[in-house]
């Protein structure tokens, strides 16, 4: 599946940035924890698949809190002004009542949400969740002291480590050693916010205590925790388990803090809570070829026609597409603005329809880039998933104007075709592991 457009909402004076996947018959908004970039985030394997999996059952409405990511970069609001935020990105959707899914800080502006506006809170499900950060006498479960919290942030340390991705030792201990996690997370904080905003939401988020509002809770609740996880201590979840009443808590093995990796255990539990059913249809898995294209500037196209020009311009580049791949018995799967997605079942046709396609939209004085793959994908309805689809988003993204770029695995399957290619080297493809070779086709 490519990466979903962004759009944004207003909420007052704040823009707030949020995508949409998925058209299950319930609605579910993801409240993240601290740091997010939506284009950063879907780049990530895990968190994209982690996000298709929930979109097989729901609509997920994904997005950056204001200050943070793709949002208006503002002050850090209150939990007031962030559930005005949600308010907005419903209302924008067309959303009246929602799954709130709080994962770590998260957890009490979806919590907050719940209590206030239970009508428009379908369900809670709250994923490594916090109460209160700060470690006092009547509440030993926080994350630190305040004497603590004070000496670790000094924003000349938090300059120091942040991009470094040294995160994910916390949030994820079982993957430190995985450094292709560690350089997506340092490009996630990076993204997310600079140090001296990151320092303000992590101070605003210290002095969150959310005791008093929990009782006032009467939405379905699901409380997942990991036993050991390092940043939320699990008695957290304990207590919200005694305090909501009619929750449902399931606590897990692990020590992995955020739920999109290494988290098949928790969908299931967050499946069976919302839909009554644990085990997903099991996917068919073929090999397939999978082909992006992707129109060469069109954003200073668009703006030098103007939206109508642009908008029919567009309009007869998808039939020439649309043609060129049902000549080659290619598959469309996605349209997403301008580019688009297809599958084929043999990889020689594939060449050959990126080829036509190039040739075709020439004629409309358009530039498209074509990247190919060949690799198992999972069929879900009309969408595809799998690491092969991210693998020739990637191969697309690094081809040049009008040039059909593929993987070596296509060029290998292909041998005795007449199909002719040249070496672009190796390259990393950015969330793929590994380097691979690509190859342009003559």
């Amino acid at each position: 599946m490519s990466a979903p457009p962004i759009r944004y909402a207003a909420s007052g004076d704040i823009h707030v940035a949020y995508c949409t996947l998925g058209d299950g018959p319930l609605d579910l908004v993801l409240v993240h924890g601290a740091v997010t970039n939506l284009e950063v985030l879907w780049d990530i394997p895990e968190y994209s698949s982690y996000c298709e999996q929930l979109a097989s059952f729901s609509r997920v409405i994904c997005f950056d809190k204001r200050g943070m990511g793709l949002s208006d970069r503002v002050r850090v609001g209150t939990l007031e002004e962030r559930m005005d935020d949600i308010r907005a990105i419903m209302d924008a959707v067309g959303s009246r009542s929602a799954v709130l899914k709080g994962v770590s800080e998260g957890g009490p502006l979806s919590m907050l949400f719940a209590a206030t506006y239970p009508r428009r809170a379908q369900a809670l499900v709250l994923c490594g969740a916090e109460v209160k950060e700060e470690t006092t006498e009547d509440w030993p479960w926080g994350e630190a002291t305040r004497q603590e919290f004070e000496g670790y942030m000094v924003i000349e340390d938090v300059v120091k480590w942040w991009g470094q991705g040294g995160v994910l030792d916390a949030i994820a201990p079982s993957r430190s050693g995985d450094e292709r996690l560690r350089k997506l997370f340092g490009r996630l904080q990076v993204q997310a916010a600079s140090p001296h905003d990151a320092v303000a939401f992590m101070r605003m988020a210290f002095e969150i205590d959310v005791r008093h509002v929990v009782p006032a809770i009467n939405t379905p609740t699901l409380i997942v925790h990991r036993v050991d996880d390092k940043v939320c201590h699990v008695e957290n979840a304990r207590w919200l388990a005694r305090s909501i009443d009619g929750s449902k808590y399931v606590e897990l093995p692990g020590d992995t803090h955020i739920p999109w990796i290494d988290g098949d255990d928790i969908m299931e539990e967050v499946r069976e809570f919302l839909t009554g059913v644990r085990e997903p249809a099991e996917p068919e898995r073929v090999l397939a070829t999978v082909l992006f294209t992707d129109i060469v500037g069109s954003t200073e196209r668009a703006r030098e026609l103007g939206d109508r020009r642009w908008r029919d311009l567009i309009e007869r580049h998808h039939e020439l597409v649309r043609r060129d791949l049902a000549r080659y018995r290619g598959r469309e799967i996605d349209t997403a603005g301008d580019g688009f997605l297809a599958t084929f079942d043999g990889p020689a046709r594939a060449i050959r329809s990126a080829k036509a396609i190039v040739e075709s939209v020439r004629t409309l004085g358009l530039e498209i880039r074509a990247g190919l793959h060949t690799g198992e994908v999972e069929l879900a309805g009309d969408a595809v998933r799998g690491i092969a689809v991210h693998t020739g988003a990637r191969v697309a993204s690094a081809a040049a104007p009008s040039e059909v770029l593929v993987s070596q695995t296509v060029k290998d399957l292909v041998a005795g075709a007449g199909i002719e290619f040249e070496d672009r080297g190796t390259r990393e493809l950015k969330g793929v592991p590994g380097e691979w070779r690509l190859y342009a086709v003559r």
